[in-house]
């Protein structure tokens, strides 16, 4: 029941990302036809404000792994939290792998 409270916020975050990943793909990734996967943390402020970013597990490609902390920073801010996570979380770390592909689109898992 712990992680039902987080799972549509979570789900809600990565729809955003992922629309805002995909209308922003990095140009030079597309002209180059590169692809990797990264892991990246994002901690966020009760206020849905970033509060950072870490790559965990760059992609090998640092057009790849600069256009994803870029794309979260536009796609933010986030949502506040809801009060059901609010009351728990003064900050709310989403870890997620990020795979750009070769077709130039953006998912994250």
């Amino acid at each position: 029941t712990q992680e039902f409270k987080y799972a549509n916020y979570m789900s809600e975050w990565v729809k955003k990302v992922e629309r805002v990943g995909n209308l922003n793909y990095p140009d030079a990734a597309r002209r180059e036809g590169v692809s990797g996967k990264l892991m990246m943390d994002v901690a966020l402020n009760p206020d849905g404000t970033v509060r950072n970013i870490s790559i965990l597990r760059p992609s090998g490609h640092s057009v790849i792994d600069e256009a994803a902390v870029r794309i979260v920073n536009l796609a933010a801010p986030f949502p506040p939290f809801p009060p059901e996570i609010g009351k728990d979380a003064d900050i709310l770390h989403i870890t997620r792998t990020w795979e750009f592909s070769t077709s130039n689109r953006l998912q994250s898992r």
